[in-house]
Parts: structure tokens; C-alpha cells; sequence
């Protein structure tokens, strides 16, 4: 399922968190509507997946990363750097892998230095009997980190996998329109100040 193809991405998304909390399943039912039970760890893949979001169509880059390691190696700056928007994953069942989604937020917010598109993703939904982080404590951290926040199983499946990365692809076209708008305002600005330098140049020798 791995793609090496080229061409544009609308949107490239690193989907990130603990190793054992689901970020393969997640893209796997989200890519394919289904569910695969064993994955290896320690692999990374990209995928390029053309979809459709509010009725246009677009190309998104998903990374799936390996998991979380103590040595932080999974998270090369370069990865970050690449990303235009994260999917922060933990397991419901698992608060170790909360704890990390908050600390790996704060080196996100380090490394880009600018407010980060993100979603929070709170997974493995199908084992409530399990729980140690209940969902106010999700929505809490969601809020601290100016996101959206949701609740999922990738083994039930469910739309709200779909429209969790649907919704961090609007959240990136946005901040790209806002991004756009800033830039030509600049240079629109930057060709006034040089036309108005020449008007007083010539001004001042005539």
C-alpha cells in the first residue's frame, strides 16, 4: 500500500503517537474501510490517497510513523518540518500514551514554531471496559491545544475516522489560504514602497 508516487499533495499528515495505540489501523480503515489486526511497529509508510472533502477533489500524504521511542528517534525534525498537519493518536486504555501526545505537542509546537494544525485522536473506543482516560480529559487537552478531538475504534470502523482527517485537511487548507493572503499582501506592499521610493527620487531632482 506503500506509494512513491509523485505529484502535488494538497494536504501531507503525519499521523503520530505511542507504538500499540493504532495509527496503522486508523489510516488502514481510513484508506481502505477496513480493518488488519497485525502490523510491524518499527515500519514507516507513505501513502498518497485521493479523496474527495466538501465536494472537491484532493491528494493528501499520509505518514504513518513507527512508534514513539524513549530516544525520540521517531520524530526527526525533518519529519515535522515536512508535515502541514498532525493526527496525535492515544488509546483510551493506555495513559502512558496520553502522557506522550501531550509531551510530543509541546516538541511539534518547538520545532514549527507557529500554530500547528493538528487533531486529537483518543482510539481503541471498542474497550470502554479498559479506560483510564476518559473523554473529558480528551476534550480538555484538545482544547489546551486548539484542536478538534475524537473519539474512535479502528477495529468498529466508523465515520468519524473519515472525517477526522477530513477535518485536519480543512484546518491546513485554511491556514494555506491565510498563509497566501499574508504573502501577496507583503509583496503588494513591497512594490509600494519601491514605486513610492522612485516618485520621491524623482521628486527630488526635478
Amino acid at each position: 500500500m506503500t506509494s512513491n508516487g509523485k505529484g502535488k499533495s494538497d494536504s501531507k499528515i503525519v499521523v503520530i503517537g505511542k507504538a500499540g495505540v493504532g495509527k496503522s489501523a486508523l489510516v488502514v480503515r481510513f484508506l481502505t474501510k477496513r480493518f488488519i489486526w497485525e502490523y510491524d511497529p518499527t515500519l514507516e509508510c507513505t501513502y498518497k490517497h485521493s479523496t474527495v472533502v466538501d465536494d472537491e477533489s484532493v491528494v493528501m500524504e499520509i505518514l504513518d510513523t513507527a512508534g514513539v521511542h524513549d530516544d525520540g528517534s521517531i520524530h526527526r525534525e525533518g519529519t515535522i518540518r515536512w508535515a502541514d498537519g498532525f493526527v496525535l493518536v492515544y488509546a483510551i486504555n493506555d495513559r502512558d500514551s496520553f502522557d506522550e501526545i501531550i509531551k510530543l505537542k509541546e516538541y511539534i509546537d518547538d520545532v514549527k514554531r507557529t500554530n500547528v494544525q493538528c487533531v486529537l485522536v483518543a482510539n481503541k473506543n471498542d474497550l470502554l471496559h479498559e479506560q483510564t482516560i476518559d473523554g473529558c480529559e480528551g476534550q480538555s487537552a484538545a482544547q489546551d491545544m486548539a484542536c478538534a478531538f475524537f473519539e474512535t475504534s479502528a477495529s468498529d470502523g466508523g465515520d468519524d475516522i473519515t472525517e477526522l482527517f477530513h477535518e485536519l485537511h480543512r484546518e491546513i487548507k485554511r491556514r494555506k489560504i491565510i498563509e497566501t493572503r499574508g504573502r501577496r499582501r507583503s509583496s503588494a506592499q513591497q512594490v509600494r514602497h519601491v514605486f513610492n521610493r522612485m516618485l520621491n527620487k524623482i521628486g527630488s531632482t526635478s
